[in-house]
């Protein structure tokens, strides 16, 4: 028993992926490839997350999934590979670049389609999924991408999510920015904003986990 989470030292840490559902070798190597080819690395989700992520999906026994922010690929690749046969995620970005290097390895994988891309500012695609799908369709979505924009992507994947299914906010912790009252940028207020929005929420069931850089947990009520 603990009253508060362990710290986690590099030997911690490592004990702590030795002992987590092994990533799939395809995942291992899109991590590696991002981590030595690009310099903005860091944006890529860590194993642990994909490993909780894809739990998640497995819980909900998910079909229909929603990603907004792919990066190169690996939280969308940890989702996709536990969706079902006929499975969907939908994932949204604005880079072909970087999405470009994710492809490669859904395609090893062999769950590239289960993976539908949609290269465009993804307040627009959630609208248009709406029309396509219609309210209340989706069963899990993850937000991760520019920090300014998460309320509008929190408020059109709450009318996406079914009743009972889940949105997991990413950086809510924004590596500590969000507590300290002195940074004022606006990465960091919408980040701080929409955390208290979501602790007031009575739409929702909500928690904040010390996973990454602070995941939230969302469920719709």
């Amino acid at each position: 028993m603990s009253s508060r989470t362990l710290n986690l030292d590099e030997s911690v840490y490592t004990y702590l992926l030795h002992n987590i559902h092994p990533e799939s070798p395809e995942q291992r190597e899109l991590r590696e490839t991002t981590r030595e080819t690009l310099s903005m690395y860091a944006m890529q989700i860590s194993p642990e997350q994909g490993a909780f992520m894809a739990l998640l999906c497995r819980v909900l026994n998910a079909r229909l999934a929603l990603e907004v922010g792919t990066f190169t690929g690996y939280s969308a690749l940890a989702v996709a590979q536990v969706l079902p046969e006929d499975g969907k995620l939908i994932t949204c970005d604005v880079s072909k670049e970087w999405t470009d290097v994710g492809r490669e390895y859904w395609t090893k994988a062999g769950v590239v389609d289960k993976i539908d891309l949609r290269l465009a500012p993804a307040t627009e695609t959630l609208s248009q999924l709406l029309e396509e799908f219609g309210a209340g369709t989706f069963d899990f979505a993850f937000i991760d991408a520019d920090k300014t924009n998460y309320d509008d992507y929190y408020e059109l994947c709450l009318q996406l999510i079914r009743v009972g299914g889940l949105i997991a906010i990413d950086n809510v912790l924004w590596g500590g920015r969000t507590s300290d009252p002195t940074v004022t940028d606006n990465a960091t207020l919408a980040l701080r904003n929409l955390n208290s929005k979501v602790r007031q929420d009575d739409r929702v069931f909500a928690t904040m986990l010390p996973v990454g850089d602070g995941l939230t947990l969302v469920q719709k009520l």
